[in-house]
């Protein structure tokens, strides 16, 4: 498992992404990915859409 796939299952267990772990995801995306990197980003995608997933970001809280 790639450390994406790792840190995506990480969120969707706890159900919310951080603004550190966004920024995290969009640094190691900058690098490199692989297919399972991207079908992570899809389940994480999906995770925040049905609301299983609560994006810091889109809330305007900062910790």
């Amino acid at each position: 498992m790639s450390m994406i796939s790792e840190i995506v299952n990480q969120v969707i267990q706890s159900g919310y992404l951080t603004l550190e772990t966004e920024e995290q995801l969009k640094e190691l995306f900058a690098v490199r990915y692989d297919i399972e990197d991207i079908d992570a980003l899809i389940q994480l995608q999906q995770a925040a859409k049905s609301g299983q997933v609560k994006q810091q970001s889109r809330e305007g809280i900062r910790c």
